[in-house]
């Protein structure tokens, strides 16, 4: 039986507008697919023209995702899609604060599409791997959560120190995606004695009690 890690794999990442994943808007996102580790990963990049002002700091400026951005509408439709196929073939989707990202998605589909992410994926489920659960509950790493909403880049970029990947400084979905799938992959490696032969599936399920665990863990500890 092929390892979770060691077959195909599938990774989101987004660049948003603020801080509240309930009101926060997707202003560019990639879904990154792989087959196999060393193989060259799929990757598929959007641009968003949010409609609402983006704050400097959070991505790119009004003025060029006017020229270049999309309607938010028909792009995280194709998002959901994206992510339901690779549901459906059965594909763990990698994503790096995956409570912060998938929510997003979420209302962002609620507010353009009147729909739930859950809506596309059905009747699979999603199967979600997200690096920096599994690394504070393997590793042990204390959370650096902080106030407000989760640090992506920096998250995946100390990820990628601690497992000796390479990463390059960026606030670039698609780098970002690719980066935490490899972070992942190479976590499944190094507590594989730990994780025995757990599914992805059976991850998935457990990582929603060693969330709640590291969520009320006292900031820094």
């Amino acid at each position: 039986m092929t390892l979770w890690y060691e077959g195909p794999l599938a990774a989101f990442g987004a660049a948003t507008t603020g801080r509240d994943a309930e009101g926060d808007r997707i202003v560019s996102a990639a879904v990154v697919t792989q087959e196999a580790p060393g193989r060259k990963p799929n990757v598929t990049r959007w641009l968003i023209d949010p409609g609402v002002p983006v704050p400097a700091r959070f991505g790119p400026g009004d003025d060029f995702l006017h020229r270049n951005g999309r309607w938010p509408a028909p792009v995280v439709e194709e998002i959901a899609r994206a992510l339901a196929r690779a549901c459906g073939r059965g594909v763990p989707l990698v994503v790096p604060h995956a409570s912060y990202g998938l929510t997003v998605l979420d209302r962002e589909l609620r507010r353009h599409r009147d729909s739930r992410l859950a809506r596309y994926v059905e009747p699979a489920r999603l199967c979600v791997l997200d690096p920096c659960v599994l690394d504070g509950h393997l590793a042990g790493h204390p959370s650096r959560r902080g106030p407000g909403r989760p640090d992506a880049r920096r998250g995946v970029a100390e990820l990628c120190a601690r497992y000796g990947v390479g990463y390059a400084e960026a606030d670039e979905p698609a780098l970002r995606a690719v980066a935490a799938l490899e972070v992942t992959r190479a976590l499944g490696r190094r507590f594989a004695t730990r994780l025995g032969r757990l599914t992805a599936a059976e991850l998935h399920r457990l990582q929603g009690a060693w969330h709640a665990a590291q969520v009320r863990r006292p900031f820094g500890r």
